[in-house]
């Protein structure tokens, strides 16, 4: 009963946060900030949903695998976010205009787009 109760409400609560990706996707005004809601929020809901399923069914094989599915998401996610991102911003994709200062603006290389050729890189003021 207890074990019932607490499955449904980290599925219920995985759900809400993949609901909330979706949403995400659809009312930011830019990519970046696109990727950032679905990406943060789809793994987190796939965690709970994750965790649901091992709690629920209580064998040692679904419990196996779906801890592998979670260190999957985790590894990946970030790397293919980062990459969404790059893409976008080497191509030129326009931030939004309550975005604050482009801190990369001209640090990439036109050609390569390799970090730090092609303009010279000043250090910023360290915070106090």
């Amino acid at each position: 009963m207890i074990q019932t109760a607490v499955s449904l409400t980290f599925l219920i609560l995985g759900s809400l946060f993949m609901l909330l990706a979706s949403i995400g996707i659809y009312q930011m005004p830019d990519v970046f900030l696109r990727m950032s809601a679905s990406s943060k929020a789809t793994t987190l809901g796939l965690i709970l949903i994750m965790l649901a399923v091992s709690i629920h069914f209580d064998n040692v094989g679904v419990t196996a695998r779906a801890i592998g599915i979670v260190l999957f998401i985790i590894m990946t996610g970030p790397v293919s976010a980062h990459m969404i991102g790059r893409a976008a911003y080497v191509t030129g994709t326009p931030l939004w205009e309550k975005t604050g200062p482009d801190e990369l603006a001209g640090q990439y290389d036109a050609e390569t787009h390799a970090l730090g050729h092609g303009a010279s890189v000043e250090p910023s003021e360290p915070l106090a």
